[in-house]
């Protein structure tokens, strides 16, 4: 969409709460470009001259609280172009936590997910439950027309994501998938550099490093640890956690190019915190001309989430907060960001946007479909060869 949880109390608990404030926040107020037009000028004939702000708000659900970046939404309820009309948690206690923490209306909770669907009516709907859970809730919201917004990964596995796929293309919905990394106005600024200028030439190696000191250290909540430590529910450990991110910005860069082939190395440093998943994770993915690596991590001793582009006459070095070029052994020169506006500036005006049909999703945007169709055949591969010890074919 990134693992930036919160809450209060302890220091554990206060740190957790500064990182996942930091998480949608930033979503919110990083000077980021108009994506589609500086990627992709064409694109920009997508967006029309309505606005969010000058459309009735889209009517929005929540599906589950036991995602911590759920906090980040709810820090922010109803921005512009953005209603939040229900929100569905089968856990009674925890739902009340939520309901006190936020000043949220009563009427508000439904205890299940048909239950808000059929009540609140909301167009739209953005999944903070386990990634084992985003099949059931497409399942429930595509026969009803309700588009679906997903934290990322799209899906714990291939399988679920194309039953997910097939489910919104028959019903004709929006399934988007959400990362922090998608409103980072330093990725777009990279891919213009690239594409358009050829500041870097032919693309050569990316090394995407997306890690912290992991879930537990940080202070996720216990509903979180529950489910992201456990390799039914989330897939895996650090692979999926972190993979994803690296997975989602490699096939972008690529221009939605799958990989020839993936190996992948996965490790438990920490048994004894983490026993039944891995806590680090390294990933190679080849192209024909070009090499990927991921590095996913829950053992570094703070948080990351940067990229590095090497083309043929130069590099790029990219992060929330900045990006550099060097061209050769010249020196690194730092490149300033443009600033994305909305609807590409946050999920929250992104999604209104797709909704109200005022901007077309392209198959290649980094929350679309089938950006993230590729992204889960490279993290499934990965955990085959992880197991195996073997390089995966994807051909």
């Amino acid at each position: 969409m990134k693992r930036t949880p919160s809450e209060r109390d302890a220091p554990e608990i206060q740190s957790r709460r500064a990182f996942s404030s930091t998480l949608v926040h930033s979503l919110l107020a990083l000077p980021l470009i108009d994506a589609a037009a500086k990627v992709n000028p064409a694109a920009a004939a997508t967006r029309t001259s309505a606005s969010a702000s000058t459309e009735k708000p889209v009517r929005v659900g929540i599906a589950g609280l036991t995602h911590d970046h759920v906090h980040g939404i709810l820090q922010t309820v109803n921005p512009s172009g953005f209603n939040l009309v229900g929100v569905a948690e089968s856990n009674r206690e925890l739902a009340q936590r939520y309901r006190q923490q936020y000043h949220l209306d009563q009427t508000l909770l439904h205890a299940s997910l048909d239950e808000m669907l059929d009540r609140a009516k909301p167009e739209a709907v953005w999944v903070f439950n386990s990634t084992a859970e985003h099949l059931e809730v497409v399942e429930k919201c595509a026969p009803r027309g309700v588009h679906v917004m997903v934290e990322k990964p799209l899906a714990v596995s291939v399988e679920h994501a194309r039953k997910m796929q097939a489910l919104a293309e028959k019903h004709g919905i929006h399934l988007l998938t959400n990362y922090e990394t998608t409103w980072y106005a330093s990725h777009y600024e990279a891919k213009r550099l690239i594409d358009e200028t050829g500041s870097i030439g032919e693309l050569r190696k990316l090394v995407v490093h997306d890690g912290h000191r992991g879930p537990k250290e940080i202070g996720c909540s216990q509903e979180f640890l529950e489910w992201l430590t456990d390799p039914v529910k989330n897939g895996g450990g650090a692979l999926m956690d972190f993979g994803c991110y690296g997975a989602n910005l490699l096939t972008w860069f690529m221009q939605g190019a799958a990989p020839d082939s993936v190996t992948a190395i996965t490790q438990q440093l920490k048994p004894s915190v983490y026993p039944k998943v891995d806590d680090e994770a390294t990933i190679i993915v080849t192209y024909p001309k070009a090499q990927g690596i991921i590095q996913a991590s829950w053992n570094w001793p703070y948080g990351r989430k940067d990229i590095e582009i090497y083309g043929a006459t130069g590099a790029i070095r990219a992060d929330r907060e900045s990006l550099t070029l060097r061209k050769g052994e010249e020196a690194v020169q730092t490149i300033p960001m443009r600033k994305l506006t909305p609807p590409d500036d946050s999920p929250f005006t992104y999604l209104a946007a797709v909704v109200r049909g005022t901007i077309k999703v392209s198959p290649v945007d980094l929350s679309a479909l089938g950006l993230n169709m590729t992204a889960m055949r490279i993290l499934e591969a990965a955990k085959d060869s992880a197991r195996s010890g073997k390089t995966v074919l994807l051909g």
